[in-house]
């Protein structure tokens, strides 16, 4: 009974939340192997890309690679990231909102907090296009 279970589950979710799910392990590999360029072929590289944080709103695909690579500058500060995942629900077929808890592990102090991230299916990737992060 449990193995039919788990096969449904596995088969409810839609390809497009799939890949959107994909999007975030594969940003989770990057970080956690400290490779923050990689990590940001996630977000839509564009000027309009927005992140919402603790500094307010910021703009631009380049501003955040600038911001990330300022605030974690080497493996250390980066810790291990870990996305916990509470929710996600396609909008339309083109937008799916996520919603989760993020966790850093570092050896100088862990951090953690939420964030809501909107994805948008661009040219049939799909990509961040809103991070709000707290």
């Amino acid at each position: 009974m449990n193995s039919l279970f788990i096969v449904f589950a596995i088969h409810a979710q839609s390809k497009d939340e799939l890949a959107v799910r994909g999007v975030m392990s594969e940003q989770e590999i990057a970080w956690n192997r400290g490779d923050i360029e990689t990590f940001m072929k996630g977000y839509w590289k564009n000027d309009s890309l927005l992140f919402i944080g603790k500094s307010g709103l910021a703009y631009g695909w380049d501003n955040a690679l600038k911001n990330y690579k300022k605030n974690y500058p080497d493996t250390a500060s980066m810790g291990k990231l870990n996305f916990d995942i509470i929710t996600v629900k396609q909008l339309s077929p083109v937008y799916f909102l996520v919603v989760g808890k993020w966790h850093l592990t570092r050896s100088i102090g862990d951090l953690s907090g939420h964030y809501t991230l909107l994805f948008k299916k661009i040219n049939d990737p799909w990509l961040i296009i809103s991070d709000h992060s707290s």
